[in-house]
């Protein structure tokens, strides 16, 4: 039975103590959601000099705060093409030298990795990096520069492709931003908590991969992501899980991941286990 940790958006909360539970754990495989800095990309490199001490297997999706600055995430909000493309022209250099600070962990995106471990073959399809959620791609410039991909259809055949080059009949799907049909309140596992604070803002590229999965007979185990913070911007506490069509959905989210608690400090992390019959995850306090 293949077991696995989940390490949701880390927000530069990741230190030498993680890496030592880590690396002397049971886990057989660690998948990490994204956003490792805030603003500052060299921030976040500093962090990615960290996890890249993992020695097991490790696979992480870049999110949108990975390669951005402030200026990058607000012309994306505010849908200011000219800033965006003007605040971004270094973000492929820095995507580069993020995957080769990372090594040997793996930075996926638009691509499926197998597995087998636990005594079970797998396949892991790392969706759209850099997905600040919602219907539309994030950061169009830098995905058609990287992937190209110049829309929404491209991004769901890119991600239909990943689904055909699995090889085993057991998927997990690794993502920063969830699918959309997990909900549109704001406690929801993504349902938007800002502006009028609710719709659904998953992303249906993801939800359409997901979908075309089931119709090839693949079993898809869990889908896994985080993005949107567990605690709401309304102070309202979302739903971490959904358990759906025999699909366990898990944000792992949970920022600060490093907090006190009965005077204690504890570090945030979902694990993961499944075979060929049951899946189980529980939320896990070191």
């Amino acid at each position: 039975m293949p077991k696995l940790a989940i390490v949701g958006d880390i927000h530069l909360q990741f230190n030498q103590a993680d890496i030592d539970y880590f690396n002397h754990s049971e886990y057989d495989l660690i998948l990490l959601t994204g956003d490792l800095g805030e603003f500052n990309p060299a921030e976040g490199l500093k962090i990615a000099e960290q996890v890249a001490e993992l020695t097991k297997p490790a696979l992480f999706i870049p999110g949108n705060h990975d390669v951005a600055n402030y200026f990058n995430v607000a012309a994306e909000v505010l849908d200011w093409h000219w800033l965006e493309w003007m605040s971004g022209l270094g973000r492929p250099r820095n995507v580069a030298k993020l995957e080769q600070t990372l090594k040997p962990v793996i930075c996926g995106g638009y691509s499926t990795h197998q597995f087998e471990l636990g005594g079970m073959a797998f396949d892991v399809i790392v969706g759209r990096p850099f997905s600040m959620g919602g219907n539309r791609v994030s950061f169009p410039d830098l995905i058609a520069k990287l992937h190209g991909v110049m829309s929404m259809d491209d991004s769901v055949a890119r991600l239909k492709a990943c689904v055909q080059q699995a090889q085993s009949s057991d998927l997990i799907f690794l993502a920063h931003g969830g699918p959309t049909g997990c909900g549109d309140q704001p406690t929801d596992p993504w349902g938007k908590d800002f502006g009028e604070g609710q719709g659904d803002h998953g992303e249906p590229d993801l939800a359409e991969a997901i979908d075309y999965a089931r119709t090839l007979g693949k079993r898809v185990i869990a889908v896994v992501a985080g993005h949107m913070h567990h605690l709401t911007k309304q102070g309202l506490q979302r739903r971490w899980y959904l358990v759906q069509d025999g699909t366990c959905y898990i944000n792992g989210a949970r920022v600060p991941r490093i907090f006190t608690q009965n005077g204690a400090i504890v570090r945030h992390h979902i694990g993961l286990q499944f075979d060929q019959y049951t899946v189980t995850f529980t939320e896990e306090l070191i």
